[in-house]
């Protein structure tokens, strides 16, 4: 349950879009928190805070900041007077919880893309990368404009982790490189709405014109350990979203040589749950030449199981270690860096290099099925 406590703004720290940090002055002493200014209004130095600290209590990583809950002596005005307006929309997010927020969905009356959205049907045949864990963004982008930089790449953004996009730094880093942002189910913050995942793929074709989406839930992964207490089993059923409204779904697996633990070594359980019992729609998973000898063959022989239903796609790697290098935000997965655990990123950018030779025929040479 929630672990209240009330504090004072000592401090304004950083701030990226959408989010503030602060340093607050509890009974228990300073903690750091993040405040959602769009929420609760912007926090100043003396003002008083309620807090959740559960996750900073729990000492989780990604969590691991208090989060302010309301400045209660300083309450923002209500938006366009009454919150209710037909302009704010009412596509309800973080329903029934206290801070549910009401956003203006894309395809809603009042939306300016409505028509554009009761019109889509299809994708078109638009590659969309499906990824575990939010941290394969970054990399999924870098494989896709390893080849093709002009690519108009769209990110769909699922409930699995956190809810508001303006938690993620790295999403704040790379705004300028998406076409955009749509925040789907119970997630809000992006720069379109979408009550589904299926609705924010149509709007990543129809509205923000992409060439290539990427599909992942944001910061933090709930996990239980268990063979289905896992977040990321949606992987599956965004695989079949993509199928269903004519897309090209291209799995990006979760390998690596860096996790420490079992399950997660070569491929994670949670690709070959998701993957291999969830999808019911056939998906390209790519897989990158240059990985070392014996984790490729480890990979090869966990994925047999899953090449009866889906197409083994071997991608060439060469120059994607460089694109990643080059990449504009820190390269991070569970605290891992790129060459702490090389081959979670080179096999989410071969993801991506597989997405462009999707959109371009003629770089279909860089990949083959196995």
């Amino acid at each position: 349950m929630v672990r209240w406590r009330s504090g004072t703004v000592l401090t304004v720290r950083r701030r990226w879009h959408g989010a503030v940090e602060i340093d607050a002055e509890t009974p228990e002493g300073t903690v750091r928190a993040l405040a959602y200014p769009d929420l609760t209004g912007e926090p100043e130095p003396g003002d008083r805070v309620l807090l959740n600290v559960g996750a900073l209590r729990m000492g989780l990583g990604t969590g691991g900041y208090a989060l302010v809950v309301a400045l209660p002596d300083r309450l923002p005005p209500d938006p366009d007077g009454d919150g209710a307006t037909r302009d704010q929309g009412h596509l309800v997010k973080a329903r029934y919880t206290p801070l549910q927020a009401i956003r203006l969905g894309v395809d809603e009356q009042a939306s300016p893309h409505r028509a554009v959205m009761a019109a889509a049907t299809s994708l078109e045949g638009m590659p969309v990368v499906t990824a575990d864990l939010h941290s394969a963004l970054p990399a999924v982008l870098a494989g896709v404009r390893a080849d093709r930089p002009d690519a108009r790449v769209a990110y769909v953004m699922t409930d699995g982790g956190a809810l508001p996009a303006w938690f993620s730094r790295t999403l704040d880093g790379l705004r300028a490189h998406l076409a955009g942002t749509i925040t789907t189910g119970q997630a809000f913050g992006g720069d379109l709405e979408a009550g589904t995942v299926h609705t924010g793929l149509l709007a990543a074709r129809h509205v923000l014109r992409a060439d290539v989406a990427i599909v992942a839930q944001g910061p933090g992964n709930l996990g239980t350990g268990t063979t289905w207490g896992f977040s990321g089993v949606a992987l599956g059923e965004a695989v079949n979203a993509v199928a269903a409204l004519g897309g090209r779904p291209i799995g990006s697996l979760r390998i690596s040589d860096g996790d420490g633990r079992p399950r997660h070594r070569g491929v994670s359980h949670h690709s070959l749950t998701a993957y291999g019992r969830v999808a019911l729609a056939v998906a390209d998973l790519p897989v990158p030449r240059g990985l070392p000898a014996e984790l490729a063959a480890d990979v090869d022989a966990a994925l047999v199981p899953l090449a009866g239903r889906h197409r083994i796609v071997a991608v060439d790697d060469e120059g994607l270690d460089a694109a990643l290098r080059a990449c504009v935000v820190p390269l991070s997965t569970m605290g891992r860096g790129l060459d702490q655990d090389h081959a979670y990123f080179l096999t989410a950018a071969a993801a991506g290099r597989h997405a462009a030779a999707v959109l371009d025929p003629r770089q279909a040479g860089s990949t083959r099925k196995l």
